[in-house]
């Protein structure tokens, strides 16, 4: 599955209201350490169609950021049922978040 782009408006759809677990990938473009998780993430979301995974740009939803409380990136999180269940600030190996899930 591809990866999938999260807004404001796509927000409770496609994250709150999933069936399946949510890995979301907090990043701006201008960061490094983002730059290097994001094609870990993406190939995550193609061998695993179990889970749903999204990325939000904080630059461009700086409200979802906020309501995340996010300071630094990259932040993942790990959702279920509409809930963090997991979240690891910094870039990680695919293996630590393989694990996080």
């Amino acid at each position: 599955m591809a990866v999938i782009k999260i807004t404001k408006e796509n927000f409770a759809h496609e994250v709150i209201s999933s069936d399946k677990t949510v890995l979301l990938d907090f990043y701006a473009d201008w960061c490094g350490p983002c730059r290097m998780v994001g094609p870990i993430v993406a190939e995550i979301a193609e061998e695993r169609s179990d889970i749903k995974v999204g990325k939000i740009n904080v630059d461009e939803q700086p409200e979802l950021a906020g309501s995340f409380g996010i300071s630094s990136i990259p932040l993942l999180a790990v959702i279920k049922n509409g809930k963090v269940v997991n979240s690891a600030l910094g870039a990680r190996p695919k293996e630590q978040i393989l694990a996080m899930l």
